[in-house]
């Protein structure tokens, strides 16, 4: 018999305040990350001290990062990647630069020194991965372009704080060439295990996943094992576990087991990362906070609303509706578990003091928490505050040469998403001619068939701007199909469709039961005529597909 540890004791008492605490949330209708980060505090240095300096509690954290990401790399189409990383890019790193510069001003007029304000600064600039991932894969809006776009940038993020680490780790040492060199280390090993990954997806991953795949078993032990050590990889050369469990996943997007593994490890994702958030609530130290509770608020309201003014502003000068700026925005509305390292590193070298730490650590709890009921409610923000924020917006609602307007089309679909894409596809092979509306302003018709392309026209539009559909060719189109996830924006739609003489038939996307009863209203008053239910129709369509192979009829 084995003897039941301490470590295994703890464990058990944690889990079981994780559930209880879970299920006070779940009736309160709390966000559960909020309910793990609060059992992390209880379980801390601060009450109970269960899990200070556990290192199992650490362990079975950084297993759940590394899993998280592996599922996000393992989801992302190349072509995405494409379309998505100029944004990216220049999102991420200008957000970088302007909230460093802001919040070193902002720390110089709290009074602190030049010092201090540096480190302060660049812990404000770094945003939670982890957090934002998981909150975007529980709202279903990981695929969405403001969630693509956010993703993008938070790696940019990721790669950036490495330097920055990097750099300061440096300032430790007594060689003045330490810096150079480990730059110049970081950047030939960063582009090892770059060019290693895409000789194993092209030669090596493709051929050995078949030989796995022939157990279900095996094919995830086996993913969950590539996931862990491509990140610990990353992680041993100076990159972080999040890049590398992103990478790990990305080379596998493109074989056909991806859905298999993602759908197989998401309920082992969800377990682990309640480690994480139990780790990071624990890591909160409130002897160090002290009478650091002023400043505290007037950096986190500086996080809270002027980093995602900041990419506000970014994006929109990359002619990005308001919509897709703000969502993307909010993902930079609080600091991350990199920034309590970072001030740590920072008090190790004995350039700031226990209160920088203390402060640091306050703003963490304060916009971790706030930012994760932002993002939920993102929608219900945004259609109170939408109307000030078209001032952002550099661009017009669409942006079409005039003989294209002239264009006749027989169907004009909204959004051009997952279901969106595949639905304009049917359309084409069908001999159609599409016009597709979409707020990505640099997208383009992604489908294989060069010919088929032909028949699909792209133009940006959003579909929440009543006055968008008068500068369409609506008159004479035959269909009118909108394929986006949002109920209340498709009845507005339909609506100004019909005021600006939409004669066709109007069908719109309902996912789930709530949503068909509210477009319902639009049928009833004759906006909508067909309300189409893509889950409820695959099912019934799979089970004729199912019952036609049944012998028995």
């Amino acid at each position: 018999m084995f003897a039941v540890t301490d470590a295994f004791s703890d464990t058990a008492i944690v889990l079981a305040l994780a559930a209880v605490v879970a299920f006070i949330a779940l009736r309160a209708r709390q966000p559960l990350i909020v309910a793990f980060i609060a059992v992390g505090i209880l379980v801390g240095p601060s009450a109970l001290d269960l899990v200070e300096g556990a290192e199992s509690t650490e362990l079975l954290a950084e297993i759940g990062i590394a899993v998280l990401l592996f599922l996000v790399g393992l989801k992302l189409d190349i072509s995405l990647v494409k379309s998505t990383g100029k944004v990216a890019l220049y999102t991420g790193l200008g957000q970088v630069f302007f909230t460093s510069a802001i919040g070193f001003l902002l720390a110089l007029v709290l009074g602190m020194s030049a010092q201090t304000a540096i480190y302060v600064a660049v812990a404000l600039t770094f945003s939670s991965t982890i957090i934002i991932v998981k909150l975007l894969s529980d709202k279903r809006e990981l695929d969405k372009l403001h969630g693509r776009i956010a993703l993008g940038f938070l790696i940019v993020q990721d790669i950036v704080v490495v330097l920055v680490m990097l750099v300061l780790s440096s300032l430790g040492g007594d060689d003045d060439t330490t810096l150079a060199l480990e730059v110049g280390k970081l950047i030939l090993t960063g582009s090892g295990l770059l060019l290693g990954l895409s000789i194993l997806m092209k030669w090596v991953l493709p051929r050995v996943m078949v030989l796995i795949a022939s157990s279900q078993e095996l094919l995830i032990v086996s993913a969950i094992a590539w996931a862990v050590a491509i990140a610990a990889l990353s992680d041993w050369v100076n990159f972080s576990v999040e890049v590398g469990a992103f990478l790990a996943g990305f080379a596998l997007a493109s074989t056909p087991y991806r859905e298999s593994i993602a759908s197989s490890l998401s309920g082992l994702r969800d377990f682990l990362l309640l480690f994480f958030f139990i780790e990071l609530g624990s890591q909160i130290d409130f002897s160090a906070i002290g009478s650091q509770v002023p400043a505290a608020l007037v950096l986190s309201a500086f996080v809270l609303i002027g980093n995602p003014f900041i990419v506000l502003v970014i994006m929109g000068v990359m002619r990005y509706s308001s919509r897709v700026s703000f969502m993307a925005g909010l993902a930079v509305a609080q600091i991350s578990e990199f920034s309590l390292i970072l001030i740590a590193l920072g008090r190790d070298l004995g350039h700031v003091d226990n209160d920088a730490v203390g402060l640091v650590t306050l703003v963490g709890l304060i916009t971790i928490g706030l930012s994760t009921y932002m993002i939920i409610y993102s929608d219900w923000i945004f259609d109170r505050l939408g109307r000030f924020m078209m001032v952002f917006q550099r661009c017009d609602v669409e942006h079409v040469d005039d003989d294209d307007k002239q264009q006749l089309f027989d169907v004009i679909v909204f959004g051009y998403g997952r279901f969106g894409r595949h639905f304009v596809e049917h359309l084409a092979r069908a001999g159609y001619k599409v016009l597709v509306v979409d707020w990505d302003p640099y997208g383009r018709v992604l489908l294989d068939d060069k010919e088929l392309a032909k028949k699909v026209t792209l133009w940006y539009g959003d579909a929440d701007d009543p006055e968008f559909p008068s500068t369409l060719p609506i008159v004479g189109v035959k269909w009118i199909v909108s394929t986006i996830a949002r109920a209340d924006v498709s009845l507005t739609l339909a609506r100004s469709l019909r005021r600006w003489g939409a004669r066709g038939t109007i069908a719109v996307t309902a996912l789930s039961m709530s949503d068909y009863e509210r477009l319902s209203a639009g049928v009833a008053e004759g906006s909508i005529d067909i309300i189409l239910q893509p889950f409820d129709d695959a099912a019934d369509d799979s089970m004729k597909i199912i019952m036609g192979q049944d012998p028995q009829n």
